[in-house]
Protein backbone atom coordinates (compact mmCIF):
# COMPACT_ATOMS: atom_id res chain seq x y z
CA UNK A 1 0.00 0.00 0.00
CA UNK A 2 2.90 2.35 0.77
CA UNK A 3 4.22 1.86 -2.77
CA UNK A 4 0.85 2.77 -4.26
CA UNK A 5 0.66 5.93 -2.12
CA UNK A 6 4.19 6.85 -3.18
CA UNK A 7 3.21 6.55 -6.84
CA UNK A 8 0.09 8.70 -6.34
CA UNK A 9 2.19 11.24 -4.48
CA UNK A 10 4.83 11.25 -7.22
CA UNK A 11 2.25 11.90 -9.93
CA UNK A 12 0.74 14.75 -7.93
CA UNK A 13 4.13 16.33 -7.27
CA UNK A 14 5.26 16.11 -10.88
CA UNK A 15 1.97 17.54 -12.17
CA UNK A 16 2.36 20.39 -9.71
CA UNK A 17 5.87 21.03 -11.05
CA UNK A 18 4.32 21.60 -14.47
CA UNK A 19 2.58 24.66 -13.02
CA UNK A 20 5.40 25.91 -10.80
CA UNK A 21 8.78 24.21 -10.75
CA UNK A 22 9.85 25.08 -7.23
CA UNK A 23 6.71 24.64 -5.12
CA UNK A 24 6.68 20.81 -5.08
CA UNK A 25 10.44 20.61 -4.52
CA UNK A 26 10.17 23.08 -1.65
CA UNK A 27 7.20 21.23 -0.13
CA UNK A 28 9.02 17.88 -0.30
CA UNK A 29 12.19 19.42 1.14
CA UNK A 30 10.44 21.22 3.98
CA UNK A 31 8.32 18.21 4.92
CA UNK A 32 11.37 15.90 4.81
CA UNK A 33 13.48 18.35 6.82
CA UNK A 34 10.96 19.15 9.57
CA UNK A 35 8.87 15.96 9.86
CA UNK A 36 9.12 12.20 9.57
CA UNK A 37 6.37 11.99 6.93
CA UNK A 38 8.89 11.72 4.10
CA UNK A 39 12.22 9.98 4.23
CA UNK A 40 14.28 10.86 1.18
CA UNK A 41 17.00 8.49 0.04
CA UNK A 42 20.21 9.79 -1.53
CA UNK A 43 20.59 11.78 -3.73
CA UNK A 44 17.10 13.23 -3.13
CA UNK A 45 17.81 13.84 0.55
CA UNK A 46 19.64 16.93 -0.68
CA UNK A 47 16.22 18.57 -1.11
CA UNK A 48 15.95 18.70 2.71
CA UNK A 49 19.27 20.52 3.12
CA UNK A 50 18.68 23.98 4.66
CA UNK A 51 20.80 25.69 2.01
CA UNK A 52 18.86 24.00 -0.78
CA UNK A 53 15.60 25.00 0.91
CA UNK A 54 16.76 28.63 0.96
CA UNK A 55 17.79 28.40 -2.69
CA UNK A 56 14.44 26.87 -3.65
CA UNK A 57 12.66 29.64 -1.73
CA UNK A 58 14.60 32.32 -3.63
CA UNK A 59 13.94 30.62 -6.98
CA UNK A 60 10.26 30.32 -6.08
CA UNK A 61 10.02 34.05 -5.34
CA UNK A 62 11.78 34.89 -8.63
CA UNK A 63 9.48 32.61 -10.63
CA UNK A 64 6.35 33.90 -8.92
CA UNK A 65 7.29 37.53 -9.53
CA UNK A 66 8.39 36.94 -13.13
CA UNK A 67 5.13 35.17 -13.89
CA UNK A 68 3.08 38.16 -12.72
CA UNK A 69 4.78 40.82 -14.87
CA UNK A 70 3.35 41.29 -18.39
CA UNK A 71 5.79 40.36 -21.17
CA UNK A 72 8.24 38.92 -18.62
CA UNK A 73 5.79 36.07 -18.00
CA UNK A 74 6.20 34.87 -21.60
CA UNK A 75 10.00 34.84 -21.23
CA UNK A 76 9.55 33.04 -17.91
CA UNK A 77 7.41 30.37 -19.59
CA UNK A 78 10.10 29.91 -22.23
CA UNK A 79 12.80 29.39 -19.59
CA UNK A 80 10.50 27.19 -17.53
CA UNK A 81 9.96 24.93 -20.56
CA UNK A 82 13.27 23.36 -19.60
CA UNK A 83 13.08 23.81 -15.82
CA UNK A 84 9.58 22.50 -15.03
CA UNK A 85 9.95 19.05 -16.66
CA UNK A 86 13.28 18.57 -14.87
CA UNK A 87 11.72 19.64 -11.57
CA UNK A 88 8.86 17.22 -12.24
CA UNK A 89 11.33 14.42 -12.90
CA UNK A 90 13.15 15.15 -9.63
CA UNK A 91 9.87 15.39 -7.70
CA UNK A 92 8.58 12.11 -9.15
CA UNK A 93 11.83 10.26 -8.50
CA UNK A 94 12.08 11.69 -4.97
CA UNK A 95 8.50 10.65 -4.29
CA UNK A 96 9.08 7.08 -5.44
CA UNK A 97 12.60 6.54 -4.12
CA UNK A 98 11.24 4.50 -1.20
CA UNK A 99 9.87 1.89 -3.60
CA UNK A 100 12.31 -0.90 -4.27
CA UNK A 101 12.19 -2.30 -7.74
CA UNK A 102 11.16 0.87 -9.57
CA UNK A 103 13.84 2.02 -11.94
CA UNK A 104 15.10 5.56 -11.30
CA UNK A 105 15.15 6.06 -15.07
CA UNK A 106 11.47 5.14 -15.32
CA UNK A 107 10.64 7.43 -12.39
CA UNK A 108 12.56 10.34 -13.93
CA UNK A 109 10.93 9.74 -17.31
CA UNK A 110 7.42 9.63 -15.80
CA UNK A 111 8.02 12.88 -13.93
CA UNK A 112 9.49 14.53 -17.01
CA UNK A 113 6.49 13.47 -19.10
CA UNK A 114 3.84 14.51 -16.55
CA UNK A 115 5.37 17.90 -15.70
CA UNK A 116 6.20 18.57 -19.33
CA UNK A 117 2.64 17.77 -20.38
CA UNK A 118 1.13 20.05 -17.74
CA UNK A 119 3.56 22.83 -18.64
CA UNK A 120 2.81 22.42 -22.34
CA UNK A 121 -0.95 22.61 -21.71
CA UNK A 122 -0.41 25.70 -19.58
CA UNK A 123 2.05 27.61 -21.75
CA UNK A 124 0.92 26.58 -25.24
CA UNK A 125 -2.85 26.40 -24.76
CA UNK A 126 -4.27 27.93 -21.58
CA UNK A 127 -2.08 31.00 -21.18
CA UNK A 128 -2.31 32.14 -24.82
CA UNK A 129 -6.11 31.84 -24.60
CA UNK A 130 -6.11 33.94 -21.43
CA UNK A 131 -3.79 36.50 -23.00
CA UNK A 132 -5.89 36.85 -26.14
CA UNK A 133 -9.29 36.81 -24.45
CA UNK A 134 -8.36 39.33 -21.73
CA UNK A 135 -5.77 41.43 -23.60
CA UNK A 136 -3.24 40.24 -21.02
CA UNK A 137 -5.19 41.48 -17.99
CA UNK A 138 -6.10 37.94 -16.92
CA UNK A 139 -2.54 36.62 -16.80
CA UNK A 140 -1.76 37.80 -13.27
CA UNK A 141 -4.90 36.36 -11.63
CA UNK A 142 -4.45 33.13 -13.58
CA UNK A 143 -0.82 32.97 -12.44
CA UNK A 144 -1.89 33.39 -8.82
CA UNK A 145 -4.47 30.62 -9.30
CA UNK A 146 -1.79 28.36 -10.80
CA UNK A 147 0.49 28.98 -7.81
CA UNK A 148 -2.33 28.20 -5.38
CA UNK A 149 -3.19 25.06 -7.35
CA UNK A 150 0.46 23.95 -7.40
CA UNK A 151 0.83 24.51 -3.65
CA UNK A 152 -2.45 22.76 -2.87
CA UNK A 153 -1.61 19.83 -5.13
CA UNK A 154 1.90 19.50 -3.66
CA UNK A 155 0.71 19.50 -0.06
CA UNK A 156 -2.11 17.12 -0.94
CA UNK A 157 0.27 14.80 -2.77
CA UNK A 158 2.49 14.59 0.30
CA UNK A 159 -0.15 14.40 3.04
CA UNK A 160 -3.09 12.67 1.29
CA UNK A 161 -1.80 10.90 -1.85
CA UNK A 162 -4.98 8.85 -2.23
CA UNK A 163 -6.86 12.11 -2.86
CA UNK A 164 -4.56 12.70 -5.86
CA UNK A 165 -5.73 9.36 -7.28
CA UNK A 166 -9.38 10.32 -6.79
CA UNK A 167 -8.84 13.72 -8.42
CA UNK A 168 -6.98 12.12 -11.32
CA UNK A 169 -9.83 9.68 -11.81
CA UNK A 170 -12.40 12.49 -11.81
CA UNK A 171 -10.29 14.46 -14.29
CA UNK A 172 -9.97 11.41 -16.52
CA UNK A 173 -13.73 10.86 -16.44
CA UNK A 174 -14.36 14.53 -17.31
CA UNK A 175 -11.93 14.33 -20.21
CA UNK A 176 -13.53 11.13 -21.50
CA UNK A 177 -17.00 12.69 -21.18
CA UNK A 178 -15.85 15.80 -23.03
CA UNK A 179 -14.23 13.73 -25.78
CA UNK A 180 -17.21 11.37 -26.18
CA UNK A 181 -19.99 13.96 -26.09
CA UNK A 182 -21.75 14.71 -29.35
CA UNK A 183 -20.62 17.72 -31.34
CA UNK A 184 -22.75 20.81 -30.72
CA UNK A 185 -25.38 21.58 -33.31
CA UNK A 186 -24.28 24.71 -35.19
CA UNK A 187 -27.66 25.17 -36.82
CA UNK A 188 -26.22 25.41 -40.33
CA UNK A 189 -28.09 23.79 -43.16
Amino acid sequence: MEALFAIFSAFGLSASAGLNAYIPLLVVGVVAHYTDLIELAPPFDTLANPYILILLGILLIIEMLADKVPAVNHLNDLVQTFVRPVAGAIAFAAGTNVISGISPVVALACGLFVAGGVHLAKSAVARPLVTVSTAGAGNTPVSVAEDVAAATMSVTAVLWPVLIAVLAGVLLLLLLWWWARPAPDTGSA
